[in-house]
């Protein structure tokens, strides 16, 4: 498979906040799916097309998703031309708290050293498992200047969304954001490919304008010049604006037909491999309708929950509708439901924690409760 094209990521969102998933952390780099990134998703999409290099560039937090990432070796992207380059904020003693400008200028620099014909740029908060191979066919014989993914997901995930409205020939008219109603339910996926050469062209016009924002949407709102075409994607899509959403979407993966709409399409998701034990279930322990990764201890009940790597579940304790991250120590004779507990937390004995399936109760990284 042959693309060409190049990928760049954005890593983060000044929008999209998770609360205390997203405060230790990147976007990106928040676990989702039992033993994957949220990044995981777009970047094995990318992977998947055939493309060979892919840059991911990242505001701040971004510690974290460089250790996850590494040098690019779990996605084939170890390679000595081209591969995974992850593109840190500019900063030195000079320029730190000034000016952002050499962040633009560091983006077009990674831009112009690339040979490829089109460039692939999507956000990170959207999961799906596709290939962009058709889009780009599309897009080139189309004529356009930007193309443009979206679905008829509408505004019913909440904010942040933009909605487009679209003529009789395919290409963006409007894009409004956060409507309160619309007539339309075109909502951006936040995936956009156009020619690396033009793309160079708007970065060095923004840069003289001296405007500092960079994304999907930025370049969508310049549908009064550009002509920016949008295609419908109809695969499944489970978008990641908030942490209500976040938790709807890892209950999804529940249901083994969201699971195989996901994962069981041909196309692997891939991931920083980690090699542990298989779940260790122990006597009177039980487990319906649930996820569990590799390294847990399950020694009460679990229901209807998502359990990353390590998790262990003491004595007596009963965990239902919660997702549970990596190396969370649940003590004896806990209740907890409808629960978000990110890395490293601990549960003392005999706490009870509930909390809405529209509002979960999150416990940050590393709290003991």
């Amino acid at each position: 498979m042959f693309i060409d094209a190049m990928g760049l990521i954005l890593a983060d969102n000044k929008k999209i906040t998770l609360g205390e998933l997203s405060k230790p952390r990147a976007l990106a780099a928040v676990p989702f799916g039992g033993r994957y990134r949220i990044i995981d998703y777009m970047l094995s999409d990318m992977v998947n097309s055939g493309i060979k290099s892919v840059g991911i560039l990242t505001l701040n937090k971004y510690k974290s998703l460089m250790d996850h990432l590494g040098t690019g070796a779990s996605w084939d992207l170890d390679r000595k031309n081209f591969g995974l380059h992850i593109l840190p904020p500019y900063v030195n003693s000079e320029s730190m708290g000034v000016d952002d400008a050499d962040e633009m200028a560091g983006l077009l620099d990674f831009i112009r050293s690339n040979r490829s014909a089109y460039v692939i740029i999507a956000n990170s908060n959207m999961i799906l498992n596709t290939t962009f191979n058709d889009f780009v066919d599309k897009h080139e014989q189309s004529g356009a200047d930007v193309s443009v993914m979206y679905n008829r997901d509408g505004i019913k995930y909440g904010v942040p969304n933009y909605i487009f409205e679209i003529d009789r020939k395919g290409y963006v008219k409007d894009m409004l954001f956060n409507p309160e109603k619309t007539v339309s339910n075109r909502c951006s996926l936040g995936i956009a490919v156009l020619r690396r050469e033009l793309l160079i062209d708007l970065i060095a016009d923004m840069i003289a304008r001296g405007e500092r924002n960079f994304g999907v949407h930025v370049l969508t709102k310049k549908f009064d010049t550009l002509h920016i075409r949008a295609h419908e994607y109809k695969g499944l899509v489970l978008r990641i604006n908030n942490v209500q959403s976040y938790f709807n979407a890892s209950m999804l993966l529940l249901d083994s037909q969201v699971r195989a709409d996901l994962f069981w399409t041909g196309m692997p998701i891939y991931t920083k491999v980690k090699d542990e034990a298989p779940a260790l279930y122990l006597e009177n322990s039980s487990v319906s309708n649930s996820i569990l990764s590799d390294g847990c201890r399950i020694m009460g009940t679990v229901e209807n929950s998502m359990l990353f790597r390590g998790v262990t579940v003491s004595r007596n304790s009963k965990i239902k509708n919660c997702v549970i991250m990596q190396d969370v120590h649940i003590s004896e004779n806990c209740e907890l439901e409808n629960v978000i507990l990110d890395k490293n937390a601990v549960i003392r004995p005999g706490i009870k924690l509930v909390g809405h399936k529209d509002y979960p109760v999150v416990i940050g990284k590393g709290a003991i409760v």
